[in-house]
């Protein structure tokens, strides 16, 4: 089966690192995977987005028109991807900068604080991998745990200091998704 997921969101924000992990988890566990980044001239502030396609066959193409899944991570992705994801899919929103609900009644949609979490956790940067969490618990394409397996194996060296709080963002999105009482 394949799914194709867009995540959104301003620059900096850490949309093609969370993209890029999904990529590595699905490349870990022997499925066949696309990871397509996309970014605005601005290294920080402009936007960027990518497309991640998870099969267990060969995929055709990198390009996705009605994604089963997008995470937005501020408005104007809302805005510009919640016409787009095909009926019946996973909308996940960052409600700590998008102001309104989504609009459409046939998605599961979910808001989710996800600044607010990475702050509460150490960090509001750790927003993205919240995100990522909460989109598996609504998509389970893939596990949390092999999400935190494959970020091990291919965090970068100089942010290893932030690997277990990168996992804790993962687990805590998953259970506010899931509406589990989460603790702080």
């Amino acid at each position: 089966m394949q799914t194709e997921i867009i995540i959104a969101g301003f620059g900096g924000q850490g949309v093609l690192f969370a993209g890029q992990l999904l990529a590595y988890t699905a490349l870990d566990n022997d499925l066949h995977v696309t990871w397509f980044p996309s970014y605005g001239p601005e290294m920080r502030g402009g936007t960027a987005h990518c497309t991640v396609i998870v099969s267990d066959e060969e995929i055709g193409s990198p390009i996705v028109r009605n994604p089963r899944a997008a995470v937005v991570m501020n408005l104007p992705s809302l805005d510009k991807y919640e016409p787009l994801v095909r009926e019946g899919g996973v909308l996940v929103v960052n409600s700590s900068l998008v102001d309104r609900n989504p609009d459409r009644k046939d998605l599961s949609a979910i808001m989710i604080p996800a600044n607010e979490v990475g702050e509460e956790i150490g960090d509001k940067r750790l927003a993205n991998l919240v995100m990522v969490g909460a989109l598996l618990q609504r998509l389970p394409v893939l596990t949390v745990e092999a999400v935190g397996q494959s970020l091990r194996k291919h965090i970068p060296e100089h942010r290893r200091n932030l690997l277990e709080a990168n996992i804790e963002a993962l687990k805590r999105g998953h259970a506010l998704a899931a509406g589990e009482a989460v603790s702080a």
